[in-house]
């Protein structure tokens, strides 16, 4: 599907085959003098036919062609080294563009997971699987950091970046005050939340993701066009409802906790999750992944606000109680 969402901003559906989402919503803005491309999808055939089918017949020349993307998962930023010309700026967070820029694969998640109750050798292959991972980026050149604040001006639209990490630790939306429109990429979906990993114990990923959304929620904003699934307008009325489902999630979790110590995967598999599943054991080993790494932003949020403690063990397992 491709659509005109306003004067001179187009969404292009972009498929991505083998990930629950089914889809990308990339965007392009189109001025006279340079474009710019929002998103991009997997680095996958399908997703690049859909993008160049787009692209062809919005009439957009590659060569004055900008790229901004909002982070660094294979579903946003897989096509830009395929779609970019020479000539194309890559704009995206600092902290995002560092982790593309010197990727060094996922032996140090691995272990972290692994430690935090992951069954051990079971991650390596998986990720080999997953379409997120298959179908990554490869490094490219002309690379531009955007910072929190900085403008960006296409025609008559005149953005600036807003850092919103929680989703990922550089997460960046796009604004536009005078038209009141918001491109949320991943950080404020409508239907779907976002999932919010934990990947080092310095880091609290869900305690990031409610600033950024307090954040966001202080805006003026009349159009919301976000990564996936549909375009919506109430983006108060829905960032709400997402703080009311994680807080409900840390309920979940002190209510599992009541017991014995756990792990992340231990929680992980207690708690309740939107996926077509018999039992936790039928999950596919790349959404236990997922799952374990959205109860340890919730640990890890928990533990900082003082309702959860690590077990005091001598092993590396990682096991946490809740506080009495």
């Amino acid at each position: 599907m491709i659509e005109e969402i306003q004067p001179n901003i187009c969404r292009i559906e972009v498929p991505l085959p083998g990930l629950p989402l089914k889809s990308l919503n990339s965007y392009l803005i189109r001025s006279d003098e340079r474009n710019l491309i929002i998103d991009t999808g997997l680095n996958c055939d399908e997703s690049f036919e859909a993008m160049k089918a787009g692209m062809e017949k919005l009439g957009v020349n590659p060569a004055q062609t900008d790229f901004f993307i909002s982070h660094h998962h294979a579903d946003h930023i897989g096509l830009v080294p395929r779609l970019a010309s020479e000539s194309s700026k890559v704009y995206m967070s600092r902290h995002d563009a560092a982790i593309i820029q010197s990727w060094q694969g996922f032996d140090s998640i691995v272990s972290y997971s692994e430690n935090h109750g992951f069954p051990k050798n079971r991650l390596s292959s998986a990720f080999k699987q997953y379409a997120g991972i298959r179908f990554g980026s490869e490094i490219f050149r002309n690379l531009i950091i955007s910072e929190d604040g900085d403008p960006l001006c296409l025609g008559e639209y005149y953005f600036r970046c807003v850092h919103t990490p929680g989703h990922t630790g550089g997460h960046m939306c796009l604004y536009e005050p005078q038209h009141k429109i918001l491109f949320s990429g991943d950080h404020v979906l409508m239907d779907i939340s976002s999932n919010i990993q934990c990947f080092r114990d310095t880091d609290n990923p869900l305690k990031d993701y409610f600033d950024s959304l307090d954040k966001v929620s202080r805006l003026e904003v009349s159009l919301v066009l976000p990564g996936h699934r549909r375009i919506f307008s109430d983006h108060r009325k829905r960032i709400t409802g997402l703080i009311s489902h994680h807080k409900k999630r840390l309920d979940e979790i002190l209510d599992i906790l009541n017991g014995s110590p756990r792990s992340a995967y231990e929680t992980a598999s207690e708690m309740t999750w939107d996926f077509r599943a018999d039992s936790w054991t039928d999950f596919p080993i790349a959404h236990q992944w997922f799952a374990t790494g959205e109860a340890l932003a919730h640990l890890r949020y928990l533990e900082e606000d003082g309702r959860v403690i690590r077990e005091n063990n001598k092993t590396e397992l990682r096991r946490f109680l809740r506080r009495s």
